[in-house]
Formats: C-alpha cells, structure tokens, sequence
C-alpha cells in the first residue's frame, strides 16, 4: 500500500527531536528526553499486530543487540497489546512505547491523515544523538515495505 497523505512535517536531519512522551508496557509515561545522553533508534511503525511490523521489530531486536543504542518502537497499539507480542516475541532489545495516550507522533509528521490506517502512524526510523539531535531518518514509502536496517545501524554506530 502507498504511503497515504501525512498530518505535518517530519522534522529535518540536524534538527532538534521533537517532544515525544509515550507510554510504556505497564502504563506509566515516560519520554524521549528520559533519554537524553543515549544514541535512540526510533521507529515509528503503524501497529504491532501487522505482519511488516512485527518483522521489522523482531529484525532491530536481533540487531540492537550489543549495539549500545536504545531502540525505542513507538505505535498507537495500547501497552497491553505492546506486552504481549513483546512476551510472545521474546523482545529484549527494543522498548515499546505507546502513543495512544498523548499523539505525540503528530509532531513527527507521521500521523497518517485519511484511509483505513488513519490516527496510525507512518513506518519510519530516526537516528537520535546523545544532545537529543536527529542524525539520520528514513520515511518508508510503502506501508508493507520494511526500512534499510543497514542504514539505520550504521547511523546509530557512528553516532555511538
């Protein structure tokens, strides 16, 4: 499926990252400033529960590990769902966070505007310096593609 027409802007290579507040498995908030001096790999993927999502987080949490980087997979899916692919997976090296709660993906410029994916977000992936600076970012431009896994770990191994 084509990318559908986005809500926003995404925020450009060398800008600041926007505020992104989520929710974590257990339903408490936390945010992407929490993680502040950390390289973050940043995936925005639609829900979860689809087939490309799910393969694309079980393939950055083989990747991730060892990496030294913090990825972080934010979607609209609820914290409860979040938990349970994420037990059924065996997830240790990705850290769901939900935005059902606070839309900050708005932001983001990934919040898919119009069609049967609507208020979901658009898959893509962000490099985050330790100063909380974007480095690196690809916009997926097909819903059912999965991003460059090869591009976004050397992005973060160079920011490391």
């Amino acid at each position: 499926m084509p990318l559908p027409k986005l809500h926003g802007s995404v925020p450009a290579i060398g800008a600041p990252a926007p505020q992104l507040r989520y929710v974590k498995q257990d339903r408490s908030n936390a945010a992407l400033s929490d993680l502040k001096g950390e390289v973050v790999v940043l995936l925005s993927v639609p829900s979860l529960d689809t087939d490309t999502c799910a393969r694309e987080t079980r393939t950055f949490n083989e990747r991730a590990a060892g990496l030294g980087a913090t990825v972080l997979v934010i979607s609209v899916d609820t914290p409860f769902a979040m938990k349970r692919f994420c037990t059924t997976a065996g997830i240790e090296n990705v850290v769901p966070g939900s935005d059902f709660r606070f839309h900050d993906m708005d932001a983001w410029g990934v919040r898919i505007a119009e069609g049967p994916m609507e208020a979901a977000t658009a898959r893509a992936v962000w490099v985050i310096d330790r100063e909380g600076i974007i480095r690196y970012h690809e916009l997926v431009p097909e819903l059912g593609h999965e991003p460059n896994y090869d591009a976004a770990i050397q992005a973060a191994r160079s920011q490391l």
